[in-house]
């Protein structure tokens, strides 16, 4: 299970082991080779300084790309903490080199427990950020919780804090953020609950929503790496196996086509009926969860809500079915019921655990975690790209406008959306047509038919 840590987090880092930095650097070097449209905006922010004076709170996933992203907005001026979104997903070489190397505070180590976990969220609101930049949203909601005194409601590591803070210091960590930025769709439901219900303190851009994450990222990123995850903890063959993607977005998209791509015989469940069709269209079967589950040998989960595979599911599956998650949170598994009525957990392999439910073996991979961060690598950092760019210049939008965004959930600017991707192909060396004066009348003229 989830190793523990019992260290508190200190005024400057708490990672690992700050001996790792060496091959973090190694490694968030050849991340760097393959971000040219990130390193081309941290070139621009070297010299112009966008961020300067800003502190900027991050809660991220901790790796070779996160570590690019955090470089080039320290490039930018800003003042940098960061800790995990996750409490698999650090790869503490890259903590130690962004702590050692670039003077970054870190607050993340692999594994860390609960109580860790929202330790280091607490040094990262100690930052007293201007800006924070979410990855589900944990940082944003904690300072919301504090704003609208619900500290009961927080973990206890951030409630202790926050009831050390007088009445004035509490509005002021409010007042002094500008804003935020969520880079997953489960942060941006999050947060667009709270606007509806009028209680968002300040403006956030909603990363995710750009197109040049959303395509790319949650599509061929999410793809990709979750296949590679359930490849490296189980060693299975996708071909010939009956794989269930819970969701058909973006995410359930581009993992259904690559495991089809590797053979597998795909199913896909979902609650709404536009993503159903399309899913049908797409070629595969389409049924309940409730029907897949008796069919399934490998399930997949990426929708951003609770409880996709509940245990009415678990118990009607096959035995040695494999259950695993890519959406943010662990949640969309109902683990919690397995103690109660199932014999484990067994750890089989080093991602894998074993669940004796009604005589049958059912493997849970990386503890219900993000599968493809907690056993992989995440996703790679040619499309991690894009969507760190998005993220570098969310964070600009929100220096220079301060005060003119309202308390809202907003998109990146469409402009800026067709700048990223215009970067990425001049990276690629891919060349496009250009409208021509005559289709530029013409697609703003209405007096033109047939």
């Amino acid at each position: 299970m989830t190793a523990v840590n019992t260290r508190k987090a200190d005024a400057a880092y708490d990672i690992k082991d700050i001996n790792l930095a060496d091959e973090g650097g190694r490694r968030t070097e050849w991340a760097e080779q393959f971000m040219p449209v990130l390193r081309q905006i941290k070139a621009r922010f070297e010299k112009e300084r966008p961020l300067e004076g800003k502190k900027l709170s991050a809660c991220l996933h901790v790796t070779t790309e996160t570590a690019n992203l955090a470089i080039t907005l320290k490039a930018g001026g800003a003042d940098v903490a960061l800790c995990a979104s996750n409490p698999l997903s650090t790869q503490d070489d890259v903590a130690a080199h962004l702590v050692k190397d670039h003077g970054i505070k870190v607050f993340a180590i692999t594994g860390e427990d609960n109580e860790s976990y929202y330790l280091h969220i607490k040094a990262c609101l100690e930052h007293a950020p201007d800006i924070t930049m979410d990855d589900g949203a944990d940082l944003v909601s904690a300072v919301h919780m504090i704003a609208l005194d619900r500290v009961d409601d927080l973990p206890v590591p951030v409630r202790d804090w926050a009831n050390g803070l007088s009445a004035a210091e509490r509005k002021q960590l409010v007042d002094g953020m500008i804003g935020s930025t969520e880079e997953t769709t489960t942060g941006v439901i999050r947060l667009k609950a709270m606007a509806d219900e009028g209680v968002l303190q300040f403006p956030v851009i909603a990363v995710n929503d750009s197109q040049t994450k959303h395509f790319f990222d949650n599509r061929y990123g999410t793809g990709q790496s979750t296949l590679d995850g359930i490849l490296r903890a189980t060693n299975i063959l996708i071909a010939g196996s009956t794989i269930v993607v819970g969701g058909y977005g973006w995410c359930g998209r581009g993992f259904a086509m690559r495991a089809r791509g590797a053979g597998a015989d795909v199913i896909v469940t979902e609650v709404d009926p536009l993503r159903a069709l399309e899913a049908r269209m797409d070629g595969y079967r389409v049924m309940p969860m409730a029907e897949a589950a008796k069919v399934g040998d490998v399930f997949v989960t990426l929708t951003g809500n609770t409880t996709v595979v509940g245990l009415e599911h678990m118990k009607l599956m096959k035995d040695g079915a494999i259950i695993a998650n890519a959406g943010h949170f662990n949640v969309e598994l109902e683990l919690e019921a397995l103690p109660k009525v199932a014999k484990g957990p067994r750890r089989v392999r080093e991602f894998v655990d074993e669940w004796i439910l009604d005589g049958k073996r059912l493997y849970v991979l990386g503890e219900g975690r993000l599968i493809n961060l907690a056993a992989a690598e995440g996703h790679p950092a040619s499309v991690m790209d894009m969507s760190f760019a998005n993220q570098a210049l969310a964070a600009e939008i929100l220096a220079k406008d301060r005060g003119e965004l309202s308390n809202a959930v907003h998109r990146i600017p469409p402009e800026v959306d067709q700048d990223v991707a215009q970067l990425k192909l001049d990276s690629l060396g891919v060349t496009i047509d250009t409208l021509t004066g005559k289709q530029e009348k013409y697609l703003a003229s209405w007096d033109e038919g047939t």
